[in-house]
């Protein structure tokens, strides 16, 4: 765009028009995922409560994608603003490096452990899930070299997989078309196959975890530092795992002493039900990644979670790793705040409760020639298109109050785990009708 927009000054930020942001923003801000150079005119969501949002011209829509998979409580909860202004009000930020911390941060740390898979009593607090997933690799590693075994800092990871943005956790991403240009990213990184049980068949568990005993002896157990994996494949197209493909995969793991790290950034928090998607799946994790649910999206805030197994390892390490941020004491009272009401309000219970009833509605389209598969699991629900018009759908269901989230020939559903009975049927029903014609 020629020219220079300029913003002037206002006494308040509601006296530009829908057109006026939208200049500024074409002008001004690189969005992710956009074509730099090519700005499209945004859509400007103002205002949200439940699984509702507005946008700056008052319309309404159903939030289909949980903002980015955020916020199980939906948004415009009072009760976590009014949180967030009187911690800010007490102590609206310290350092929580060496031995300083503060008085949210504690208290989150032990509900975390509380909470947590078996053995996972240890916190170490980020801002956000692609640091997350920075600091268990870090962790990993450094765990072995803590115990004399430096040659162990090969990571194991699947194809499809998303871990994050940043160098290490694009790396152990497996969707390539990610990090396409960014390159040389780091090394000692291997992936396996995705984990799709249709593609591969009645005996996929089988040759999964065949294809992880070859690999493990290709490159040598005593070169291996840890496997990392989402219960659940989601950026991917939300894959679930076939039938007794994790206990399979921890059995083989343990016997080879390597560590398993497991993403929830997404799955935690009732998405699958419960606390943490690893009860599902019977996993008990040497590391944990969680993020985004945590404080349902209010404030930019996450966790890693250690076992007992990497705090022996570590014992007695001087960890030089952090962030300006960790244990945000605003952060860690909103999630406080958050996890009540995921309790209070029994948002658990209501994943599972609405679990079957999305996917028996979803499963009708799978006979469509244009839709490959319907997959779901907990509160996540992907169809996959027969071509890559999944953005196409994404753009028509927008014009009719819908947000869901495309990519290529994938569209993801994951919506606030508040939302009502109405407004899910007329989310099913709104992409039932747009799928069916086309």
């Amino acid at each position: 765009m020629e020219g220079k927009l300029e913003m002037q000054q206002t006494d308040t930020h509601h006296t530009l028009s829908t057109t006026e942001l939208q200049q500024l923003d074409m002008a001004h801000i690189v969005h992710p995922q956009e074509t730099i150079g090519e700005p499209r005119a945004p859509l400007i969501i103002e205002r949200g409560q439940g699984a509702l949002v507005w946008d700056s011209e008052g319309r309404e829509y159903i939030d289909g994608t949980c903002g980015l998979w955020q916020c199980p409580v939906g948004h415009g909860r009072e009760e976590l603003g009014q949180v967030a202004a009187a911690q800010m009000g007490e102590l609206e930020y310290y350092a929580s490096f060496w031995n300083l911390t503060n008085r949210p941060s504690v208290e989150l740390a032990a509900r975390l452990a509380s909470l947590a898979p078996p053995g996972l009593e240890h916190v170490h607090f980020t801002s956000g899930g692609s640091e997350g997933t920075e600091t268990a690799i870090k962790l990993a590693r450094l765990a072995w070299h803590a115990n004399g075994e430096p040659e162990r800092t090969v990571i194991l990871s699947r194809q499809g997989a998303y871990h994050g943005s940043g160098f290490a956790s694009l790396a152990a991403g497996g969707l390539d078309w990610m990090k396409v240009g960014f390159g040389p990213l780091p090394e000692g990184f291997v992936h396996l196959s995705t984990p799709h049980a249709r593609r591969l068949g009645p005996d996929a568990t089988e040759q999964l975890v065949s294809e992880l005993e070859r690999t493990i002896e290709e490159i040598g157990p005593q070169r291996i530092a840890a496997m990392i994996g989402e219960p659940v494949l989601g950026v991917g197209g939300v894959i679930p795992p076939p039938d007794r493909y994790w206990p399979e995969v921890q059995r083989v793991l343990r016997s080879h002493g390597i560590l398993l790290i497991i993403d929830e950034v997404i799955t935690a928090f009732g998405r699958l039900g419960h606390w943490f998607g690893s009860e599902r799946f019977g996993l008990e994790p040497d590391l944990l990644v969680t993020a985004k649910g945590l404080t349902s999206g209010y404030f930019p805030f996450g966790a890693v979670l250690l076992g007992d197994r990497v705090m022996k390892l570590l014992s007695g390490t001087q960890l030089f790793h952090g962030f300006t941020y960790c244990g945000h004491p605003v952060g860690a009272a909103v999630a406080l705040a958050n996890l009540d009401i995921i309790e209070r309000e029994g948002l658990l219970e209501r994943a599972n409760v609405l679990e079957s009833r999305v996917l028996d509605r979803l499963q009708g389209l799978a006979s469509l020639e244009t839709v490959n598969e319907v997959r779901g699991i907990g509160m996540m629900f992907g169809i996959e298109f027969a071509r890559p018009d999944a953005a196409g759908m994404a753009d028509a269901l927008r014009e009719q109050g819908v947000l869901v989230r495309a990519v290529f020939d994938r569209m993801v559903l994951s919506p606030p785990l508040v939302i009502t009975d109405d407004q899910l049927d007329r989310l099913l029903e709104t992409i039932e009708g747009e799928i069916r014609k086309a």
